[in-house]
């Protein structure tokens, strides 16, 4: 008897050995599988919560998470850029999954497949203007204290352009002015604007590439001494107004308007040119710097030390240059300084008062006392030719106002009378249609050379080379 009793325990003790090592193994697999399952899932939410970005997955605030979790999470996320690009994105959510599955594989004993990853396209870069060999130099045109320009030939196309080559300095950087002239031109598109076709920048110079325009009003009217034909004076007047009333439009001043920077092309368009001192006219007025304009065509305002103006400004240049192309004599040819350049304006227009002249005298060089008292002539007095045109007198004394406000504006110059003549189809262009597209509008031969000064002598650099460079 207690043989069999003592061998009845040693055999229950036996098959609870063994059922413990079964429920151990089970509780192993079991384990594992947890295991498995749980790093599965995790990988999975990693990449749900990177593709979806909010749509799909929740992610928990910050003070919900465990400290000692704390830090790795914040890391994760500032490493996520919202601006990077969609193909980066996807880069490295692929590069993630691939870790997630090469560790479930080496956890569960298996080898890992080989996974092909996906490279991404390459990121746009920044668009490229052109580049310096896609030119070919062929003559120096004229030289500036920071710019060269030359006549040069585009070997894409073959075209004449001009090439303003703006030196770069080290220790100065880019000229502002070459700055602000490229980034107006680049949004200026009209037939009587200078077309900028390409910018190119290298480590020593930018290079600004415009069409090529044969010569300047300055040179043509050099070429007709005494006056240009009155028909073409009207149209290139016509020209000039229509291509300010553009960036006047869009709230931009030229500053600089003189002969030199009227471009004439061979078929007789004029174009504005050296935008080297315009500038963008905010909303309300701000100040700017009165050293801008040539002097003779400086508007008195300006000389006297205001620094409020608007596009009146550009008018008054306008009317000077209508003299100087009818009577063939600068308008007001100061010789000596501001003092000078005033005296002679002041000699025709008249000597302002705070009557003629509201706000004169708070202007900061307007002194009563140093300028002679003159009173106000007929413009034909001082320049007879105004006489022969119809309407032309009214219109230069519209423009040659002393107070700005009273000066014409470009648009309402083109609706004057003195314009009347011309065919109406001219008022229904479009901004990149050239006035010479209108049938019998076309320039008339000017006395002795007729259509021969669009030759060899060319002044081009001289239109794209304002004061500064």
């Amino acid at each position: 008897m207690c043989d069999m009793i003592d061998s009845q325990p040693a055999e229950k003790i036996s098959k609870m050995k063994k059922l413990r090592r079964t429920l151990s193994e089970s509780f192993s697999r079991i384990a594992l599988k947890k295991d498995d399952s749980s790093l599965e899932e995790i990988c999975v939410t990693k990449m749900s919560t990177r593709n979806s970005q909010g749509m799909d997955s929740v992610i928990k605030p910050l003070d919900t998470i465990p400290e000692d979790k704390k830090v790795r999470v914040q890391r994760t996320q500032s490493s996520f850029d919202p601006f990077e690009k969609p193909a980066n994105q996807v880069k490295r959510v692929h590069s993630e999954n691939n870790a997630c599955i090469n560790f479930k594989s080496s956890s569960t004993g298996k080898e890992s497949p080989k996974v092909r990853r996906h490279s991404s396209p390459s990121s746009p870069t920044s668009p490229k203007f052109g580049k310096a060999d896609s030119y070919e130099k062929l003559e120096k045109l004229g030289e500036g204290s920071y710019a060269t320009v030359y006549k040069g030939k585009s070997k894409v196309n073959g075209k004449l352009v001009a090439l303003k080559v703006i030196r770069l300095q080290e220790e100065e950087g880019t000229p502002f002015t070459a700055i602000r002239e490229a980034s107006l031109l680049k949004g200026l598109k009209h037939a009587n604007i200078v077309l900028l076709h390409d910018i190119i920048h290298t480590k020593e110079t930018l290079t600004l590439v415009f069409e090529y325009v044969h010569t300047d009003l300055c040179q043509y009217m050099d070429k007709h001494p005494g006056g240009l034909h009155p028909e073409n004076v009207k149209l290139f007047l016509f020209q000039l107004l229509r291509g300010l009333s553009y960036i006047h439009q869009r709230y931009i001043l030229h500053r600089d308007l003189k002969p030199q920077n009227l471009l004439i092309s061979d078929t007789g368009e004029l174009k504005l040119a050296d935008f080297g001192l315009a500038r963008a006219k905010s909303v309300p007025s701000h100040t700017y710097s009165n050293e801008v304009v040539t002097l003779w065509y400086r508007p008195p305002d300006v000389l006297l030390g205001s620094t409020e103006y608007s596009t009146c400004l550009d008018m008054w240049g306008v009317g000077c240059i209508f003299v100087e192309m009818i009577q063939g004599v600068a308008a007001f040819p100061g010789m000596k300084d501001i003092q000078d350049q005033l005296e002679r304006i002041f000699l025709i227009l008249g000597t302002p008062n705070e009557d003629t002249w509201p706000g004169v005298h708070s202007l900061p060089h307007f002194k009563i006392e140093r300028f002679a008292q003159y009173g106000s002539k007929n413009l034909r007095q001082a320049w007879n030719k105004l006489s022969y045109v119809n309407h032309a007198e009214d219109l230069a004394s519209k423009l040659l106002q002393c107070f700005p406000k009273n000066r014409l504006s470009a648009q309402a110059a083109l609706n004057h009378d003195y314009f009347s003549d011309l065919p109406p189809r001219l008022w229904e262009l479009t901004d990149m249609s050239s006035i010479f597209t209108v049938p019998n509008v076309k320039l008339q031969p000017e006395a002795g050379e007729g259509m021969r000064v669009f030759g060899k002598n060319n002044s081009h650099g001289k239109g794209l080379l304002n004061n500064k460079h």
